[in-house]
């Protein structure tokens, strides 16, 4: 890691008292060279004494998510290279020496820890589903190129970070990290990290079905936005095959007798047909947008490295 000039170790917080103080000192055991930053979210325990005790640089971000924490993290800290992981100690400080050298190695833009849990009880019941469930929708939609889209533990370069337009403001940060680096087809590896259970008395911040929700209504969002054309002749193609077997028995009807007897479904018909045509309007014109969008958003990346 000689080219790494600086590492810098992202760790947000909220009411991690047991678990934030070891994750900082074992972060500064495997990395002793990083400038180590915890993002207090509005803790309410003793989270900032813990963290600042155990020698971490504490900042706050009063407003509250996973993803407005990374937004504020990436925007306000420089470095050559950037290790993400939350503060519940449930990843391994040890990985992030050889993620920090194959990012460094081979030039990538990010490295996702795919988990390896160590016990059965590390992940809780439905999100090993979840998980499955989310990265092949967006390896569909998107490419695949991970087999764990949601894990929180990664390594960035810089060019990734300053060239990322976060939105996310909660958990589905990790969705968003991962389509930005599909959709610009950024160089990216994954390896496998031990992943613990939470020690006792830790609880998970994760709402498995209200957070699942905005993870679905985010992929669903970045496919409208980064694959326009797709999304919109999809839907297109929906309401073009329904006006085609509204309108079937009517054109058949009128072939042979010559008279159109039901109106109503006539014109519901047509208009189906007409919002199908505005639909692939609307894809042929987001798409060239997005193109633009796209390559904004790359020559960023490639100004960022400089």
């Amino acid at each position: 890691m000689e080219d790494l000039e600086s590492i810098a170790v992202l760790i947000p917080c909220y009411n991690e008292e047991k678990t934030i103080g070891k994750v900082v000192s074992d972060f500064r055991t495997a990395l002793p060279d990083a400038r180590i930053y915890v993002y207090d979210n509005n803790s309410t325990d003793g989270s900032v004494a813990c963290a600042a005790s155990a020698g971490a640089i504490v900042r706050k971000e009063a407003r509250q998510g996973k993803g407005n924490v990374v937004r504020r993290m990436f925007a306000d800290i420089d470095a050559s290279a950037y290790v993400l992981v939350d503060g519940d100690g449930t990843y391994q400080a040890a990985d992030a020496a050889r993620m920090l050298a194959l990012l460094d190695e081979q030039r990538l833009a990010m490295i996702v820890g795919r988990r390896v849990e160590e016990s059965a009880d590390a992940f809780r019941p439905g999100h090993v589903f979840g998980n499955m469930f989310f990265t092949k929708s967006v390896a569909w939609l998107f490419g695949t190129s991970f087999e764990d889209i949601l894990s929180g533990y990664r390594v960035f370069s810089r060019a990734f970070v300053k060239s990322l337009p976060a939105f996310s403001g909660g958990f589905e940060i990790e969705t968003e990290l991962t389509v930005h680096a599909l959709t610009l087809g950024l160089p990216v590896g994954e390896i496998a990290t031990r992943y613990s259970a939470r020690p006792e008395g830790s609880q998970s911040k994760l709402s498995t079905y209200p957070d699942g929700l905005r993870i679905v209504w985010t992929i669903f969002n970045l496919f409208k936005n980064e694959k326009p054309l797709m999304f919109f002749f999809l839907l297109g193609g929906i309401l073009l095959l329904a006006s085609g077997v509204l309108a079937y028995p009517i054109v058949v009807t009128f072939l042979r007798t010559g008279l159109v007897p039901r109106f109503p479904t006539a014109i519901l018909s047509t208009g189906l047909a007409v919002s199908a045509l505005l639909m692939f309007s609307c894809g042929l014109i987001l798409d060239s947008v997005m193109k633009g969008r796209r390559e904004a958003k790359m020559l960023a990346y490639l100004n960022a490295r400089e």
